[in-house]
């Protein structure tokens, strides 16, 4: 395993190894990522003694990035963290190409940041420019964040989560922007479909559902009932990111979704995530899918 790891050589967030794509043998329940100034190794099943050890040792040469290193055992009731190395740090600011994210640790399984979107982010952040934007499953707003650096007009954020979505204009507040452009609805987007309505049209639409949310969303479920709503929200020539993280439904699945309940919805291109999120078997990781939608026939 230390053969595929390489030191951090800046503060940009990054995951630096990612064993759950299965393209490591023997290793697939380890990833690690780096939060600077945190090296944080996620197991969800127990590491050999030895191992982990020696990815201490690794990443502790890097003395003058890496104040922490840390162990999430996901296997465990509430994911507890240990400090493997220097001192316990929580609280972060992440930094992704110019831009800045609050993150914690050790308090639940998602730190504020999913770093396999990165070039989601990017994407939008390019294609934003005097946009009105729709950002649904909104979780920390950091595609929000890059919509706004990226020129929009007006910003849209909804998620079920109040704290979220706090955290949400945290971010935007970290990076010094604008917040009268942006607006925050913490509702049940499948009760509340009216009320996105009302502020749209929108020129880019960005939806990343959970897979599953107990109470609320099963995506395999429910991914139509958003697709058939595009057309009530979406100006013409209106840009659709769809984004779709489930190990059980591929590529096809979106697509095949998208042709029956949104047929004016025309496939322009699929965002990869970064290389080091690598799967064995094409399908199983993030899959994003960029749409225009026509509005006329």
């Amino acid at each position: 395993m230390l053969e595929h790891l390489n030191l951090p050589d800046s503060n940009q967030a990054k995951r630096l190894f990612h064993g759950r794509g299965h393209a490591y043998p023997g290793f697939e329940h380890i990833c690690i990522d780096w939060f600077s100034p945190v090296i944080l190794i996620t197991a969800y099943k127990p590491i050999d003694e030895q191992l982990l050890a020696q990815v201490v040792k690794y990443f502790s040469r890097a003395d003058s990035l890496v104040k922490s290193i840390q162990l999430q055992q996901r296997y465990l009731p509430q994911a507890p963290v240990s400090v493997l190395h220097g001192d316990l740090v929580e609280d972060l600011t992440l930094e992704e190409n110019g831009l800045q994210f609050n993150a914690t640790l050790g308090r639940s399984q998602n730190h504020g940041l999913f770093l396999d979107m990165a070039l989601g982010r990017d994407w939008v952040r390019a294609r934003s420019q005097n946009k009105s934007v729709l950002n649904l499953f909104a979780y920390t707003c950091a595609f929000s964040v890059a919509a706004h650096a990226g020129g929009a007009r007006k910003i849209l954020n909804l998620d079920m989560s109040k704290a979220a979505l706090r955290r949400g204009r945290e971010n935007h507040l970290l990076n010094g922007q604008d917040p009268s452009i942006v607006q925050f609805e913490s509702v049940d987007l499948f009760k509340s479909f009216g009320r996105v309505k009302k502020h749209g049209p929108y020129d880019l639409i960005i939806c990343d559902p959970p897979a599953f949310q107990k109470g609320s969303v099963n995506i395999e479920r429910d991914y139509k009932k958003i697709i058939r709503r595009l057309p009530e929200y979406a100006a013409d020539q209106a840009e659709v990111v769809l984004c779709l993280n489930s190990p059980d439904l591929d590529d096809r699945f979106l697509a095949e979704t998208v042709a029956e309940h949104c047929p004016q919805c025309e496939f322009i291109q699929t965002i990869n995530a970064p290389e080091v999120f690598r799967d064995a078997i094409p399908g199983k990781g993030l899959k994003i899918q960029v749409y225009r939608f026509n509005a006329k026939p």
